[in-house]
């Protein structure tokens, strides 16, 4: 459990320091802004969306670690997806850190984003680790504003 944890913290702290994506793409078409009061965390979300597949992606904003790493994380998770996949990804991405911190942590299908599984034992930090997976999904809904409370 440490060495999870261990790892938790590295990948947070690596993509907080060096986040990928961390910028508007020249040819994006879709955007929506993200808002979590709570915390602080503001984001754009920027999507190049063409045949129902995700070209690029970027964000733009200021957020916490969780925040700023699961933004970046996320990028790199659906470039090069369709919107169907997308939303497979984000369904399982959030049933995993909404579930209950006893539960068995299922995110063998995720690949590097299972590391937020342990955000779930902190239940104040799962609107931090979802927020730009919502602008997301607004996003590829045509646009908008996302406030989590």
């Amino acid at each position: 459990m440490s060495e999870l944890r261990e790892l938790y913290q590295s990948v947070i702290l690596d993509h907080n320091r060096r986040p990928l994506n961390a910028r508007r793409p020249a040819g994006a078409n879709r955007q929506a802004r993200g808002d979590n009061p709570l915390c602080g965390d503001k984001i754009t979300v920027y999507v190049t969306l063409e045949d129902g597949l995700v070209r690029d992606v970027g964000f733009e904003g200021a957020g916490c670690a969780i925040s700023t790493a699961a933004a970046s994380l996320m990028t790199e998770a659906v470039k090069g997806r369709t919107v169907d996949e997308v939303n497979k990804i984000f369904d399982a991405y959030h049933e995993m850190v909404t579930a209950p911190p006893d539960a068995p942590a299922d995110g063998a299908s995720l690949g590097k984003l299972a590391v937020f599984g342990g955000v779930r034992e902190y239940p104040m930090r799962v609107k931090c680790a979802t927020l730009a997976w919502h602008t997301l999904r607004a996003a590829l809904a045509g646009g908008g504003i996302v406030t989590t409370e």
